[in-house]
């Protein structure tokens, strides 16, 4: 049973042969190695051509503010999984990659649709600002939380968001996605009755998309960010490991209903 569309398997992206290796039109060795940078080639990877001077700028700043964060759940994960396995350094760098989700790290990607959401509302008559505070309050409704806003640590703000944003403004790329955020951070401290910080996945998802990023990568950076982050910690691991000392930790903490004795 043939599962899919129908017709001829095809890629744009790469071709190679026994002399030569072609990416999206280009030969790899003689036109982009040596020429391009790494974000360069992601952008032309991804879209088929090069990236603006802004979209670079700003992929690069979303990868250095997203790669390091500390010792995450997924760091935690890829650090014990190092330990289990030292061999497998693809296993724990996978097992990391794994624990990116919409609670943490992943965010961009709701972020960018919760801008839309706005900006479609706006572009259907109603001001920005109201727009901003009929979305908040749907989601305060159903009792979920606002993508993009509040912070377990980062309070009262986000400092990777605070620059960013005036990185935008700075560089003249703010545009109605960064609007939309801010438009959101005042609804929501108006509909939650406490100010919420907005954090980096927010200001991801608006400077990307103001500088003309597709959603794709806007999804994808994030995981591209943290998997060096990821490769930092395993090397780190293999030299004075923690893993096993964070999960005996973890054991300690936790509460055995079985051992009380009745």
């Amino acid at each position: 049973m043939l599962i899919g569309k129908p017709g001829a398997a095809r890629t744009a992206i790469s071709a190679a042969s026994s002399d030569r290796v072609t990416v999206r039109g280009r030969d790899l060795a003689t036109d982009l190695m040596g020429s391009v940078s790494f974000t360069d080639y992601v952008f032309l990877l991804a879209t088929g051509r090069a990236p603006t001077e802004e979209q670079r700028f700003f992929l690069d700043l979303s990868l250095v503010a997203l790669a390091e964060h500390g010792l995450t759940p997924s760091v935690q994960a890829a650090r014990m999984t190092y330990d289990a396995d030292p061999a497998a350094l693809q296993g724990a760098i996978a097992a990391g990659v794994l624990g990116c989700g919409s609670v943490i790290l992943g965010a961009a990607d709701l972020c960018r649709k919760l801008i839309e959401d706005v900006l479609a509302r706006a572009g259907a008559g109603k001001a920005l600002d109201a727009a901003a505070l009929d979305v908040a309050r749907s989601y305060r409704e159903r009792r979920a939380p606002l993508p993009g806003y509040g912070h377990p640590l980062h309070k009262p703000v986000d400092p990777r968001a605070e620059r960013m944003i005036a990185l935008a403004r700075e560089r003249g790329v703010a545009g109605r996605s960064v609007e939309a955020a801010l438009a959101l951070k005042e609804a929501a401290a108006r509909v939650w009755g406490k100010p919420l910080p907005m954090n980096v996945s927010m200001t991801i998802a608006a400077t990307l998309r103001d500088a003309g990023v597709p959603p794709g990568l806007i999804r994808a950076i994030p995981i591209l960010a943290r998997t060096a982050g990821l490769i930092a910690h395993c090397i780190e691991e293999s030299e004075t490991p923690i893993g096993f000392l964070m999960a005996s930790k973890a054991e300690e903490a936790i509460y055995h209903a079985a051992d009380e004795v009745a």
